[in-house]
């Protein structure tokens, strides 16, 4: 992938207080509730909107950029309320929407160039600043082709460059790894990562792919049918206390979850013969070791526990909180 210095990404709106709100926010598709009375507040910096396709992460970024409008509550970005300023706010937001968004028969420095136009460049300083961000996004070989012709990871790149073009206050980036294979995937979220945390922009990204948001965003707000079911710092959800385990067992596997859940552990199955088991604060001394040697308090009682109820451990190895146990407690799974 091909990149180059001679972009320089807008300077950060200076605040401490969140960049995006809503309040007690409602949209209503017909009979489908697509936001229930959402309330959050987006901090400055790298913000993950995650949760499955259909919790209404993009109605939520449409209705922020005044395309769809709430039936209850009150959205404000950058400071200003969506239903009074919606002109000035997308001035000031790079969106990179889901789905493709060229326009048929352009080249790819024509087409940035001109979402810069309309974003109020003069026509000199967007086919400048097209030719630029097309190099960051590395497509700078590729600029003078038809977008026709680009490969599904070039379109995404094709939408971040048109995103980026205008020098945009806020970027509101919708699924950008979808259809891309696993290198451009990797490329197209260490760019996302190098803007929120190297260049300090400020960025929303939509994902349903937890990994994509965990390397990406330092806050998360998880969306679950329409509604808001957790929000904060990611190392905050995750917890301070305790440690986690992968586990694997030999016997009978559906009883020994009982026995763990009785002791005051939670577990929870990733495949067919291993499972995550969180041990508490309160029953872990992990760094702590008796003189004899014997295993770690957090550990030990995996084993007792086990061999209490005829249970052969195979495999316990430690492993550290991740937004996949975050989402899975949000949304209620076991």
């Amino acid at each position: 992938m091909q990149s180059t210095d001679t972009y320089v990404p807008p300077r950060p709106v200076v605040t401490t207080d969140a960049v995006v709100h809503l309040d007690a926010v409602t949209v209503v598709y017909g009979s489908n509730r697509a936001l229930k009375g959402v309330s959050a507040k987006f901090a400055p910096g790298a913000v993950g909107l995650l949760g499955p396709n259909g919790a209404g992460k993009s109605t939520m970024l449409k209705a922020l950029l005044g395309f769809v409008k709430p039936n209850e509550g009150r959205m404000t970005v950058l400071g200003m309320d969506v239903a009074q300023h919606p002109l000035e706010i997308r001035a000031r937001i790079g969106y990179m929407p889901e789905s493709d968004a060229h326009i048929p028969g352009m080249n790819a420095v024509s087409f940035v160039a001109y979402c810069g136009q309309l974003a109020g460049l003069p026509a000199v300083d967007a086919m400048q600043r097209a030719h630029e961000v097309l190099y960051y996004v590395g497509l700078g070989e590729a600029r003078y082709r038809n977008i026709d012709t680009y490969s599904t990871g070039m379109k995404q790149r094709i939408k971040l460059a048109q995103a980026l073009v205008h020098d945009p206050d806020l970027l509101f980036l919708d699924e950008p790894t979808n259809g891309m294979d696993p290198k451009g995937r990797d490329e197209m979220l260490e760019l996302i990562r190098v803007l929120g945390h190297n260049k300090n922009v400020n960025l929303i990204l939509s994902s349903h792919l937890l990994p994509d948001v965990e390397f990406t965003c330092d806050h998360v707000i998880v969306m679950d049918k329409g509604q808001v079911v957790a929000q904060g710092p990611i190392a905050e959800l995750k917890g301070p206390g305790g440690r986690v385990f992968e586990l694997r067992v030999k016997g009978n596997l559906p009883a020994f979850l009982d026995v763990l859940h009785g002791a005051g552990l939670d577990c929870k199955s990733t495949d067919d013969d291993v499972m995550r088991v969180f041990v508490p604060a309160r029953l872990s001394s992990a760094g702590e070791r008796e003189a004899s040697g014997r295993l770690p308090n957090d550990q030990r009682i995996i084993f007792e526990l086990a061999a209490q109820h005829g249970v052969q451990v195979r495999h316990l190895r430690p492993s550290v909180p991740s937004l996949e146990d975050v989402f899975a407690k949000a949304v209620g799974e076991e």
